[in-house]
């Protein structure tokens, strides 16, 4: 097999990317997600064969000191951007198309070459294999299992059931769920009865999953990781929400219900950085869910349990490790909270997650972590810190999907100032006086997406936490809706 027989075989499979990876078969990345190539895995003397040939003496130079880039120019497909670096002293090679290439079509000389089959699973993680392939190909963004029901999928924010499946018993369950597990997490479950870990599927996409046990027995909750990292211009994310990418310290905080699409968020928040700026970027998640590559910035992905003890004790390590940011996946526990705020006090941003339904809740959800003779010292620590506080919640679009309403709080003196003097309550009447700041209550955000014809007003009422200012925002705009009707 040569380099341009590779490519043009990817290129006609509608492949935008290549990876070369030793001890991985062939992957081209497509529009619907990674695809496996059949043949034997990939090994250091076939990327040598296939590449060195098509390296320039720069590259060939650079690649000595651990990465190279440089393009392969191919006929009717044109430029072919390469980069090759050494991992744990194993070659890697990423071939990208330009958008042109990857939409050409094959030459008209010759047939189209036969696209890269999908390998179908064998073994013991078949069965949820094939449930991930079906609840994939549905769109749909979770799959729960549990005994005495059939596998049920979250769908457009509905629970629906998995078309064709049957009834699982407590064992059924147990045997489709374990295998998939790492050696570390089915230990951990044993333990705790519930564990976390991340699990790929090749050719599909990437699940974040969860074990548990409940009164039926096992269970499991999986939720699709999208291969493509949504951008943030792709989401829409404003101006004022960019600019915090580009601070040199503070904390800024994305938060909202379980499902709300926060790590969507942050990742499309680090994707940006990655492309605008040069710094040294630590994620701390559990587990790790989307994949950042390194574009301009250097970005270390760690996973509690495996990589690093605890959240707390990573966000320690990471001061020592000369970041200029830090993603940290979930502000669990007080300690972690501290440490947090006390590593954005001292020169690094900081972007991390909670749970909460507003900007005011997010705030006193963080003072009242702490204890009673704390809690001033770290009012004044935050007002100082804070930078900007997220809060979004999912809503179902007219005619199928979802989209965010965003609220949006920024650290403005007069915000930092109520933190200050404990005036929480205040800050809801600041943001509305601010809009021209950037600033946006979620009631605002909901009246927009309904203004827009987006959404249904009454989802965005069966959603909104104030109620009756939505609806007395509804009244004022001449907007019609039934309650109880979402």
């Amino acid at each position: 097999m040569s380099l341009e027989s590779l490519l043009r075989q990817a290129a006609a499979a509608g492949g935008r990317e290549i990876r070369l990876v030793a001890g991985r078969k062939i992957v081209v990345v497509t529009p619907s997600g990674e695809r496996e190539m059949q043949g034997p895995d990939v090994t250091g003397a076939l990327i040598q064969q296939l590449i060195v040939p098509s390296m320039p003496a720069e590259a060939r130079k650079a690649i000595a000191s651990g990465r190279a880039a440089w393009t392969v120019p191919v006929a009717e497909l044109g430029l072919v951007r390469a980069t090759a670096d050494v991992v744990g002293g194993a070659p890697r090679v990423t071939l990208a198309f330009d958008d042109a290439a990857s939409s050409s079509p094959a030459p008209i000389s010759a047939p189209a070459p036969t696209p890269p089959p999908i390998i179908e699973s064998t073994g013991p993680t078949r069965e949820m294999d094939s449930l991930f392939r079906q609840m994939y190909d549905m769109k749909a963004s979770d799959l729960h299992l549990c005994a005495g029901s059939a596998p049920l999928v979250r769908h457009d924010g509905q629970i629906k059931p998995l078309p064709g499946r049957n009834v699982l018993t407590a064992a059924d369950v147990e045997r489709i769920l374990m295998p998939i597990a790492p050696q570390r997490n089915r230990e951990e479950f044993r333990e705790r009865n519930d564990t976390d870990f991340a699990y790929d599927l090749a050719g599909v996409s990437r699940f974040r999953c969860n074990f548990f046990m409940d009164r039926k027995g096992m269970g499991g909750v999986f939720r699709v990781i999208p291969s493509r990292i949504i951008t943030a211009e792709e989401m829409g994310l404003s101006k004022e929400i960019l600019d915090l990418c580009f601070l040199s310290k503070g904390l800024v905080l994305v938060t909202g219900p379980t499902g709300s699409g926060k790590s969507t968020t942050l990742c499309a928040l680090v994707d940006y950085i990655n492309r605008h700026r040069t710094d040294h970027v630590i994620t701390i998640e559990d587990p790790i869910e989307f994949v950042h590559e390194n574009k301009q910035c250097l970005i270390n992905q760690r996973q509690v349990g495996e990589h690093t003890g605890s959240f707390k004790h990573a966000l320690r390590a990471a001061l020592r490790e000369d970041p200029d940011i830090v993603l940290v996946g979930e502000m669990r526990d007080l300690e972690t909270v501290a440490i947090a705020i006390e590593t954005a006090e001292t020169g690094h941003l900081v972007f991390g997650t909670l749970h909460t339904s507003s900007a005011a809740t997010t705030v006193d959800r963080v003072i009242d972590q702490f204890p009673a003779e704390r809690q001033d010292q770290i009012r004044v620590m935050l007002a100082s810190s804070l930078r900007g506080v997220i809060s979004q919640m999912l809503l179902r679009k007219i005619g199928g999907g979802r989209i965010p309403a965003l609220e949006v709080m920024l650290g403005t003196a007069s915000i930092a100032n109520l933190i200050r003097e404990a005036k929480i309550f205040q800050i809801p009447s600041i943001m509305q006086t601010s809009r021209k700041q950037g600033m946006v209550l979620m009631n605002d955000s909901l009246l927009d997406l309904v203004k827009r014809g987006i959404v249904e007003a009454e989802e965005a009422y069966a959603k909104a936490v104030d109620k009756l200012g939505l609806a007395a925002m509804f009244k004022a705009n001449n907007i019609a809706w039934r309650e109880g009707a979402a």
